[in-house]
Parts: structure tokens; C-alpha cells; sequence
């Protein structure tokens, strides 16, 4: 098992900033089978839209609606999965899931564990 705890959601305004926080936890064997760390968001109808992913390896994916605007980083020796969101609007508001992908990712492969999301408000 993995735990997944988020932070840094919040109100702001149209054009503002949010960095949302997501540090991993687990044993070391889980730990080690970690390959990917991102976050996603609901769409209604539809699975949960990737947001943000990034490799072991620091590759990345992004929504397009979301390119140019948000950048995802990762701290490795802190377990922890950042996104920094730039240039908010009000369709960005949603929940927020921290995710883990464990042994094989692909951008189109459902993570493994989920956090309890975070919630990102943008008032127009």
C-alpha cells in the first residue's frame, strides 16, 4: 500500500497561483515499485483526466488545456509530487488527486493508489 497525503489547495482569484504538495508513503518494498507520480482531476462522465505526470525518469505529460500554465515537479528523496499552477481560471476549479503509478506507466493506464484530493477554487 501506498499513502498518498495532499496539501496546498485553496481559493484564488482568476490569474493567481496554487502549489499543490503530495508526499508518498509506504514500505520500502512498495516504495521501490513506484514509476510514475501526478495528479488528475474528474470529469463529469468520464474517468479521471490526467493532469500532470511525471516519471521516475522526469518525463512528463500534461493536459493540454493545462500546458504552458501548470509544471509538475518531484522531490524523490522526499517522496513528494509538486504542481505548480500559474495562470488559474475558473475552469480549473475541481478536486485534485495526488496519484501513483507502481511498476508500469502510461499516460492512458489507470495509477494504482489515489490520495483523498485537494480542492482548487478559482473565483472569476
Amino acid at each position: 500500500q501506498v499513502q498518498l497525503v495532499e496539501s496546498g489547495g485553496g481559493l484564488v482569484q482568476t490569474g493567481g497561483s496554487l502549489r499543490l504538495s503530495c508526499t508518498a508513503s509506504g514500505s520500502s518494498i512498495t516504495m521501490s515499485r513506484i514509476r510514475a507520480m501526478g495528479w488528475y482531476r474528474p470529469v463529469p462522465g468520464e474517468p479521471r483526466e490526467l493532469v500532470a505526470t511525471m516519471t521516475n525518469s522526469g518525463s512528463t505529460d500534461y493536459a493540454d488545456s493545462v500546458k504552458g500554465r501548470f509544471t509538475i515537479s518531484r522531490d524523490n528523496a522526499k517522496n513528494t509530487v509538486y504542481l505548480q499552477m500559474n495562470s488559474l481560471k475558473p475552469e480549473d476549479t475541481n478536486v485534485y488527486y495526488c496519484s501513483v503509478h507502481t511498476d508500469t506507466y502510461g499516460s492512458h493506464v489507470s495509477p494504482d493508489y489515489w490520495g483523498r484530493g485537494t480542492q482548487v477554487t478559482v473565483s472569476s
